[in-house]
């Protein structure tokens, strides 16, 4: 069968590349045209677009760059065509890939959508869209399922991915790790400021505010592959801070604390059983339109699928360095780590269990030997 899937960002990609393993184990003949990253591109097929070049954050930036969103949109819909696949699978992204799955159901395409756009934060007149153009929907979040049952449209919950990919990478051990980065005995305190060059930018410079206070700790930025070093450099500066490229996974693992830009990283740090305080800053004009249409009482992940404030989230005027210094030292006391711990655990046993890509790639191949 021929598989054709857009996925947009440093996570779409390693649930991508997770999901088209499995779609080869089960489709030993598959072939797979995308749009990814790196990861996918290391389990074959063909790479028609990087992520990289479509990496805009927010509403302002996106309507700056709207001609190319444009551009990218019209080669998309022209690709799939040439290519004509037996289904489309598009992985979060939700800008871009509802708008072609639009266009794809009025080609006669067989729609597939992993990792649903978050409707039940915002713009949920998204749903009809979604009921329209897609075939099957597949959900990680456990409150997911009942949201959508509640507007008449079944979806899977398959799981989190993130289970499979923290419990399948290859083990560290904290000595090695070290000697190989050349970090100190000291505890590490992560700093996790995001992917795209803008957030970066706003939360890492507020973050390394903080390292001259907590002098008895490593301090450790994690970089995102994303961005080169170059560009680190100039935020950091003489900052005595430790760089650490592309092994986000290795650092939480070894990590006494974090510093979190709010988004999948949140989930993860909490899935390594990490204590965190979440950030996040945007454009002035992005975060007041967000703030207009959002109606969540959170916005970390953690915080949601639990329901209640379990990591604290410095957002926009609070995340400044007064705050987060106050929310650091909070999460290095025994009492509120051992109370973050016990929450932790709770919200892996709401995720299930392992095994979310496989059962994706499963649905997906038996409904083309329906067809």
């Amino acid at each position: 069968m021929k598989y054709y899937i857009i996925a947009g960002e440093a996570s779409g990609d390693l649930h991508g590349a997770n999901l088209m393993k499995e779609l080869q184990l089960q489709d030993p003949n598959a072939d797979i045209r995308f749009w990814g990253g790196d990861l996918m591109q290391a389990v074959g097929g063909h790479l028609v677009s990087h992520y990289k070049e479509r990496a805009f954050m927010g509403f302002f930036e996106v309507l700056k760059n709207l001609f190319k969103v444009l551009g990218f949109i019209k080669f998309c819909k022209k690709d799939i065509a040439l290519f004509s696949p037996d289904v489309l699978i598009f992985i979060d992204n939700s800008g871009f890939n509802l708008r072609i799955a639009k266009w794809a159901k009025e080609q006669g395409f067989k729609t597939n959508y992993y990792i649903s756009p978050q409707v039940w934060a915002s713009r949920a007149r998204r749903i009809k869209d979604i009921k329209r153009d897609i075939d099957a929907l597949f959900v990680i979040l456990p409150f997911e399922k009942q949201f959508y049952k509640a507007h008449g449209y079944t979806v899977h919950f398959v799981g989190h991915p993130l289970i499979d990919a923290i419990a399948d990478r290859t083990q560290v051990t904290e000595v090695n790790f070290r000697k190989e980065h050349r970090l100190s005995n000291q505890k590490i305190i992560a700093l996790l400021p995001g992917s795209r060059k803008q957030e970066i930018t706003k939360m890492l410079s507020v973050m390394l505010t903080l390292v001259p206070d907590f002098s008895g700790y490593q301090f450790v930025v994690a970089g995102a592959p994303s961005q080169d070093w170059s560009f680190y450099k100039q935020i950091i500066g003489a900052t005595e801070v430790a760089f650490i490229n592309n092994k986000t996974y290795d650092l939480l693992s070894v990590s006494h604390a974090a510093l979190v830009a709010s988004g999948t990283a949140t989930l993860e740090t909490a899935l390594f059983k990490v204590p965190q305080v979440v950030c996040y800053k945007g454009g002035t004009i992005s975060y007041q339109i967000a703030k207009r249409i959002i109606t969540l009482k959170y916005i970390s992940l953690v915080n949601l699928i639990m329901d209640k404030e379990v990591v604290k989230e410095l957002i926009q005027s609070d995340f400044n360095k007064k705050a987060l210094k106050a929310a650091l030292a909070k999460i290095l006391e025994a009492s509120s780590r051992e109370k973050m711990f016990l929450n932790y655990f709770e919200l892996e046993k709401q995720l299930g269990g392992k095994g979310a890509s496989k059962k994706v790639a499963k649905q997906i191949v038996s409904g083309l030997k329906v067809v």
